[in-house]
């Protein structure tokens, strides 16, 4: 009986629970390692934040999925792992040998350069501790006048989260104010021209278009896109005595970019018995700058490929979209598409979005009737 170690419930590993409920091999004993038994879609999260969604809608039960594909289902934290020796260690100080290993963790970022903050220090990641405390922020915002909040970061997860943080803020009442704080990027790094060249203080209330505005401070409860090199202002003493400071950012510890090298079928180009999931990989032969970032459409070719591997089977080639679509929620039920150099926003958008959303939940659902994991195609 070979061993099967799946690290980590990410989108990617979803897709092999459905695969091996489906596959049901009798000759592999599978164990998924993940530190929560329930998992939050990512692409959800600023609607939580926003309020649009309850938390039960957003998230994905691991524990019933694991059990319908016959995958023991193990609450821990891979912390560190000997590939030659094929094992990994756990936050419990265990070890879990493995025959074959599937990485499915994300890129792990290093933001220790934001820890003089202290308590004020609210990362977006890992996701459990976030919703956790989120509540209490939400809750003081609309206690104290003046209530001032700075997420950190310039990407799409960034200004989707200062947009939904101001659309709460507001809901809730009060003067509460967001600032976006980013480095000298900018806002939304390679989207198209017209999405980088809005206010993204405009977008919830439709105003028209402008570029971003440099700003001192927090007010006028709009969220106002600040550059500075490093993030520097951020160890300002002004800025130390102001409120929380959500981190939508980190810096990469692994390499330079931030991502292990495999080959185009997911399979580690040192050891080919570890498979890695394209969110936290990039390929060898991959051009500079197409990175492999979408784990959803990679998920059924790591599932493939590691069902192929298990059989002694021939593996596929992942072959990455060279444009991908990009739906960015605005905070109110409005959002952005991006699609290369094309751009258009409304709340045709955010329902079109919506729908995807909540698709992909249903997708990583039981059906009930049966017992049986829904197709991919449903």
């Amino acid at each position: 009986m070979r061993h099967l170690v799946l690290g980590g419930g990410g989108h990617a590993h979803l897709a092999v629970l459905k695969a091996l409920g489906r596959a049901s091999p009798t000759d592999v004993a599978v164990t998924l390692v993940t530190p929560a038994s329930r998992q939050l879609y990512s692409g959800m999260l600023p609607g939580w934040i926003a309020g649009h969604y309850a938390r039960e809608d957003c998230e994905i039960d691991l524990q019933t999925l694991a059990r319908a594909a016959n995958v023991r289902l193990l609450q821990e934290t891979i912390v560190g792992m000997d590939a030659t020796r094929r094992c990994v260690a756990l936050s419990n100080g265990r070890h879990l040998e493995y025959d074959l290993l599937s990485l499915d963790v994300g890129s792990e970022t290093d933001i220790s350069w934001l820890e003089l903050l202290g308590e004020r220090l609210l990362p977006v990641r890992p996701l459990g501790d976030f919703l956790d405390r989120w509540p209490a922020v939400l809750e003081a915002a609309g206690k104290h006048s003046g209530f001032r909040l700075a997420v950190v970061g310039g990407g799409a997860a960034a200004v989707e989260i200062a947009l939904a943080v101001r659309h709460a803020f507001r809901r809730r009442g009060g003067r509460a104010s967001v600032g976006l704080v980013t480095a000298e990027a900018g806002m939304l790094p390679g989207f198209a021209q017209a999405v980088r060249e809005t206010d993204p203080g405009s977008r919830d209330a439709g105003a028209p278009r402008r570029p971003p505005r440099a700003s001192g401070g927090f007010g006028g409860g709009a969220v106002a896109a600040r550059r500075h090199p490093d993030f520097g202002r951020l160890r300002d003493r002004r800025h130390r005595r102001r409120g929380p400071v959500l981190a939508a950012v980190g810096r990469p510890a692994l390499d330079e970019r931030g991502f292990i090298a495999v080959d185009r079928t997911h399979r580690s180009v040192s050891h080919p018995m570890c498979l890695r999931r394209a969110m936290c990989a990039r390929a060898r032969t991959q051009e500079r700058g197409a990175l492999w970032r979408d784990a959803v459409h990679a998920g059924p070719v790591l599932a493939a490929n590691l069902l192929a591997t298990l059989a002694g089977q021939a593996l596929r080639t992942y072959r990455p979209r060279l444009r991908s679509l990009y739906l960015l929620s605005c905070g109110s039920r409005r959002a952005i598409a991006s699609w290369g150099p094309l751009s258009a926003e409304g709340k045709w958008v955010w329902r079109w979005k919506d729908r995807i959303d909540r698709r992909f939940i249903r997708r990583h659902s039981l059906d009930t009737g049966e017992g049986r994991i829904l197709d991919a195609r449903a």
